[in-house]
């Protein structure tokens, strides 16, 4: 009996040293950036006879190897790691750094559905949630500035209106998981609704650079932003998960304060996210060092009922340029079974009042003053809710099902009050948006993966206008913006294949075909309008042809031939605005839609795993342009507006245009911790009229880039780094942009031109721990004055950035 005792306690021993040498043997594989663990590393040994997969928490058991073996670490976004089983046995973990240049990434912004980043022909660009996070920006327009491939142009504090590839506006399209924003009174103008997107939510952004139009339909023509904001997280085991995050953000150019939080819940068919982000933005304070004519010398306030011209106290101050904006996302994911995911999301962005910068320091007529008391946006505001089902693996016809259906809600206004008037003129605007699409995937014929789907969109505008006595309180009606009940709506199919011929030569290419239709009744109380009402039913065939080849393993080619459109919409057929002093732009019924073609080239190549050079040449030709051009209303030239007599305008198919560039990129691996990365862009662009005189495109931007000099290590990282813009001379601005001589400098002929400017910055980021996360930046170190092209705010001076990130 006392021999079977002791046998027992000496099995139990042994078992448990066993076990306790099988659970040391095992490590952890986490991000050498932030910290995560990795899944689906690769493991294996010399000869490969021994491969361990790690799991969803990056834990794997190196108990399978040998004491003494040297184990190869492979993923395909990150970098190929060796190391001996020993040496990583003794720290318990392994740290894989980020591939130079992930070609394995799955993205989903050209099909929709996940494709390789190595099958793309077309230009694209990828910002993740960790570069977010570093960079820090203060609105999602930052957000694709500090990219270094987009240009920004600011009217104010509050908006960013990007430009890519000599386009912008209503010519890109964004769209938020999936949905567009784009509506039926997005403008020629510059546009601002990007900042409703609130980017402490965005897991990733995919931009495509050139025409969209085969899934993305009208607008497509120079680029498409896709915002992709964070999920649920279902929970891994049946008791429930709690997760979150809380983030505070500082920064002494204006102000700001902006506080985060998002809170997760999870079960394992059911997961839960609130987010909730608010943002206080005071004035704006620019540059010491720059030209004098951008600094604001004089503002307006009012004082015992009468306005008055007052001197700044600080003329780098930008008086009347701060605002305020909340930010609220709620989703629900329901997971039945493997084959279903059902999503229902809703976004909620409001804004305050806030001045558009540009039009508070006009100079008035004479030149003695200012031009406008008031000139403000009303409250911005934007919901959206979707629902989208998706389906894998059980379809008779497909292997992917998505269904998306959403609704949005746009509202903006216009307030503008001349300098000691008393009439206010307002205008408000709210748009309707529901949109139905039907996605398909069918991965069963080989080699080919076909992408089909349709989509219907339909867009309702409201619109009023009024006047109001600011010294009585009167108000009554006036001309509204729009046609009130003005509508939009489109309905296309779309077909997309790609072809992997060979492993290292793929073809994607597609078709769409899409109508629109316009309705619009016009209001005769104001105006005397000689036509009734504006109908528009008018489709378009688009296509694109590209291939991705690698004629070596470490040079890739693209090429992608494209079309794309864009139909007018509710803003180009029936707009009343004041363009700029002493002009306005009236209805135009006779419309048609503007067709581009586009072409590009690119080659990366990667030199032994430590250099990346990437280039991309392109050309886009658009015909049949909406453009804005002088005009005749009734058969006068000149018509009054808002008490003054104005040169009439209007959108027509007046020019057509061409736009050419170069883009290149260079990541470079100068140890396992210090790197340097540039971007380049140089654009070239040309308006040509029917007459066939032709001027400088309006949304070319100057040659611009960046240099990265970035050094890191397990918990610190750090960016010293130059942004630059190139100058335009006088003679190389648009014609329309030339009249605007209060934003811009003036040459040594007294001509506005745009200056070249630079700034020296510095970011950094420290982990205390997987949790905690402080980040220092310094911007624009030599505290430069600049302006960017077209743009109505003078950029930040010296900016002293602070946040704190905190995981739970």
């Amino acid at each position: 009996m006392k021999f079977l005792v002791s046998m027992q306690k000496i099995i139990f021993i042994v078992l448990f040293l066993i076990f306790q040498g099988l659970s040391a043997q095992k490590i952890v594989v986490l991000d050498a950036e932030d910290g995560q663990p990795i899944p689906n590393v690769v493991l294996y040994n010399v000869d490969k006879s021994i491969t361990v997969l790690s799991g969803l928490s990056g834990e794997c058991d190196l108990s399978v190897f040998g004491d003494h073996e040297r184990i190869t670490f492979r993923h395909l976004s990150y970098q190929t790691t060796k190391a001996n089983k020993n040496h990583v046995l003794n720290r318990g973990k392994i740290y894989l750094f980020p591939s130079m240049e992930q070609l394995e990434e799955v993205v989903m912004s050209i099909s929709k559905w996940e494709q390789q980043r190595k099958d793309i022909p077309q230009k694209m660009a990828v910002i993740g949630a960790k570069a977010i996070q570093f960079t820090a920006p203060q609105t999602s327009a930052d957000l694709l500035q500090q990219s270094g491939k987009v240009f920004v142009q600011k009217s104010q504090l509050g908006g960013g209106s990007p430009m890519i590839r000599g386009f912008a506006t209503n010519r890109l399209l964004i769209s938020v998981d999936g949905v567009r924003m784009n509506n039926a009174i997005f403008r020629g103008g510059n546009l601002q609704n990007v900042i409703s997107i609130d980017p402490l939510t965005v897991k990733n952004t995919e931009i495509i650079f050139g025409p969209g139009s085969v899934i993305y339909g009208s607008d497509a023509i120079g680029g498409v932003m896709n915002f992709y904001t964070q999920r649920p997280q279902f929970s891994n085991t049946d008791s429930l998960s709690f997760s979150g995050s809380s983030y505070y953000r500082y920064a002494s150019a204006n102000n700001e304060g902006t506080y985060h939080l998002d809170v997760n819940v999870g079960k394992k068919k059911w997961a839960f996210l609130t987010s909730v982000s608010y943002s206080d933005f005071g004035d704006l304070t620019m540059g010491s060092h720059g030209p004098d004519s951008y600094l604001r010398n004089q503002y307006v306030i009012r004082e015992n009922g009468e306005d008055k011209l007052v001197q700044n106290s600080n003329a780098k101050k930008q008086r009347s340029s701060g605002y305020d904006q909340i930010n609220l996302m709620q989703k629900i994911a329901f997971k039945p079974n493997n084959n279903w995911n059902i999503n229902l999301n809703t976004f909620y962005s409001e804004t305050s009042d806030y001045a558009r910068y540009d039009r508070l320091i006009r100079p008035s007529k004479d030149n003695t003053g200012l031009r406008s008391a008031e000139w403000y946006y009303g409250p911005q505001k934007w919901f959206m809710g979707n629902l989208q089902l998706v389906q894998n693996g059980k379809g008779s016809f497909y292997d992917g099902l998505k269904i998306t259906t959403a609704y949005q809600n746009f509202q903006e206004s216009r307030n503008d009050r001349g300098f000691q008037k008393d009439i206010r003129f307002s205008t408000k605007e709210n748009v309707d948006a529901y949109s139905v699409n039907v996605d398909f995937e069918n991965k069963r014929m080989g080699s080919l993966r076909l992408y089909y789907g349709t989509e219907y969109v339909f867009n309702k505008v409201g619109s009023t206008g009024s006047e109001e006595d600011i010294t009585t309180g009167a108000t009554m009606a006036s001309a509204s913006r729009y046609p009130d009940g003005a509508s939009w709506q489109t309905l296309a199919g779309y077909i997309s294949g790609e072809l992997k011929t060979k492993p290292n030569f793929t073809f994607l290419s597609g078709l769409r075909y899409s109508h629109v239709w316009v309705d619009a009744t016009f209001d005769k109380t104001f105006y005397p309008f000689p036509f009734d009402n504006a109908t528009l039913s008018t489709g378009a065939l688009t296509g694109s042809l590209g291939i991705s080849w690698f004629p070596k393993t470490d040079l890739q080619i693209t090429s992608n031939a494209s079309t794309g459109f864009r139909a007018p919409n509710v803003d180009d057929i029936g707009k009343i605005f004041d363009s700029e002093p002493g002009k306005v732009v009236v209805p135009n019924p006779d419309l048609e839609p503007e067709y581009a073609y586009n072409f590009e080239v690119g080659a990366q190549k990667n030199f032994n795993d430590r250099v990346m050079l990437k280039a991309t040449t392109f050309y886009t030709y658009l015909v049949d342009a909406l453009v804005r051009r002088d005009f005749y209303f009734n058969g006068e030239n000149q018509i009054e507006y808002n008490g003054e007599m104005s040169t009439v305008q209007a959108i027509q198919n007046a020019a057509k245009s061409y736009v050419y560039g170069f883009e290149i990129g260079l990541d470079a691996f100068l140890t396992e911790k210090l790197s340097l990365v540039s971007n380049l862009t140089i654009t070239k662009g040309i308006e040509e009229e029917t007459d066939g005189s032709d001027s400088p495109g309006r949304h070319v931007a100057p040659t611009f880039g960046d240099f990265h000099v970035i050094w890191k290590n397990q918990k610190l990282k750090t960016d010293l780094f130059l942004n630059f813009n190139d100058k335009i001379a006088h003679e190389d601005m648009a014609v329309s942009e030339r009249s605007k001589g209060y934003i811009y400098a003036s040459d040594a002929d007294g001509n506005s031109y745009t200056p070249s400017w630079y700034t020296l910055n510095f970011r950094s980021q420290y982990m205390f721990s997987q949790a905690l996360t402080a980040t220092f930046n310094l911007e624009n170190i030599t505290d430069q004055r600049y302006r960017s092209y077209s743009s109505g705010i003078v950029a930040p001076g010296i900016n002293v950035v602070l946040a704190l990130g905190y995981k739970f």
